[in-house]
């Protein structure tokens, strides 16, 4: 597998995970005023991830270009 194939696999889980994170987001802020305690967490955790996807996509786009 290429290195340009294996950052696509990548990505896929990472968009994946990424996706999930903004779920949880929105099923936390649905939940509001309960569970407020959770929001600096999953705000975090769902930056981390949008931020991780971006940098990657950043880096494929490189390769390819």
């Amino acid at each position: 597998m290429s290195d340009i194939d294996a950052l696509k696999d990548e990505i896929k889980k990472l968009n994946a995970r990424a996706t999930a994170k903004k779920m949880d987001l929105h099923d936390l802020s649905e939940e509001l005023p309960g569970g407020w305690e959770k929001i600096l967490e999953v705000a975090q955790e769902t930056y981390d991830a949008f931020k991780l996807l971006t940098e990657k996509r950043a880096e494929l786009k490189a390769l390819t270009s």
